[in-house]
């Protein structure tokens, strides 16, 4: 068995349960990332996955992997979807005498709430379900053991915040902020750097996993190489997030200092970062990158209520653990009227390009 990373990363699960705030009932956004690139995957799927050598002895198996699957339904869609065009590729080549069996592995954080997740799990699937917990910026599965590999909405988490962010009297300090938007150089280059590594481990152990042959589809926030943080939607509501929290600092609920030491562990990368991290590990090649709208999404657009909601599902965890989860509703109220207030910024920032959609195809 291959060494695997002993220095357990920091966890960010999403709100767990059913309840109002809960990621699986304020993930529709995700949902409709799911519905729209269904076709991009399928195609994917039909034409890039290589599986005749792996179906030629009876009865095989194909293993598929989720990694970051949070607490569904959308996991099950998304893999649901992935077999449907499995099955459909090993047909139309009319090779096969017995369909494959199927084997799903649904991975995340240990502390995400697998319990909400398998309850949901639909009682007549077409596949073998296990959890796997674990951070996928290591190994989780054995050598050459997957064929399909998805990852959506994940891998802009950081599985920590640099160092020198957590140092008064480094340049990186991020006094007053809590992302990188509209922050120092310094400042988003240790965000790039964490980000960096985080992507470089995340392609060796998936290169040791993947299958030759196999392909991963990963959907993240993206950017265009040329566009600031300031100008992408996502970033600026984070930038609101931590104007909401030095104003209640600026009233004594919290302390400037517990703002200060706090970062939201997110990173939004470009096409150009991408490209070079995949370059210098190797293994796979790009058979698609591309950067889509995400307007085109949600027919009737969406509403600054419906943002701070679905912002709630994901991060209240890693707001609550630092700064107590009495101060949580008063934050995103106080967000709810920030989104309101700066709506101009919002309705200027650049929404062409900002769903990073990429598929890799190891050697």
């Amino acid at each position: 068995m291959s060494n695997v990373e002993t220095e357990m990363p920091s966890t960010y699960p999403m709100n767990g349960g059913e309840g109002a705030y809960s990621y699986s009932k304020n993930s529709y956004f995700q949902r409709a990332t799911t519905n729209v690139l269904k076709a991009m995957i399928d195609e994917a799927i039909i034409e890039k996955l290589d599986v005749e050598a792996h179906v030629s002895s009876c009865p095989a198996t194909i293993r598929l992997a989720d990694l970051g699957c949070s607490v569904g339904p959308n996991t099950f869609i998304a893999m649901q979807n992935a077999i449907n065009a499995i099955q459909t590729n090993l047909t139309s080549r009319g090779l096969l005498t017995e369909m494959p069996e199927f084997q799903v592995f649904f991975n995340d954080h240990a502390a995400n709430d697998f319990n909400t997740l398998f309850k949901s799990l639909p009682p007549e699937k077409p596949f073998y379900a296990a959890g796997v917990p674990g951070s996928f910026h290591g190994r989780l599965f054995p050598d050459s053991s997957l064929h399909f590999v998805h990852s959506q909405y994940a891998l802009q988490w950081l599985s920590r915040i640099p160092d020198a962010m957590s140092n008064r009297n480094s340049l990186a300090w991020n006094k007053g902020k809590i992302h990188c938007t509209n922050a120092s150089e310094t400042v988003c280059n240790a965000y790039a750097g964490q980000f960096n590594k985080d992507m470089e481990a995340f392609l060796k152990a998936r290169a040791e996993e993947v299958t030759a042959g196999g392909i991963v589809v990963l959907t993240m926030p993206g950017k265009p190489d040329d566009v600031p943080y300031s100008k992408i939607p996502v970033c600026l509501m984070y930038d609101l997030i931590g104007l909401s929290l030095m104003d209640m600092a600026k009233e004594g609920t919290i302390s400037e200092e517990q703002v200060d030491c706090f970062n939201l562990p997110l990173y939004t990368a470009s096409p150009a970062e991408i490209a070079r991290l995949v370059k210098m590990d190797g293994s796979f090649h790009i058979e698609k990158m591309e950067l889509l709208n995400t307007q085109t999404r949600y027919e009737g657009g969406v509403n600054a209520q419906e943002i701070v909601i679905h912002l709630r599902a994901g991060l209240e965890g890693i707001i609550s653990k630092h700064f107590g989860s009495e101060i949580v509703g008063e934050l995103f109220r106080r967000l709810m009227e920030k989104t309101r207030e700066f709506s101009h910024l919002l309705d200027s920032s650049y929404k062409e390009g900002t769903l990073m959609f990429v598929v890799l195809k190891h050697h």
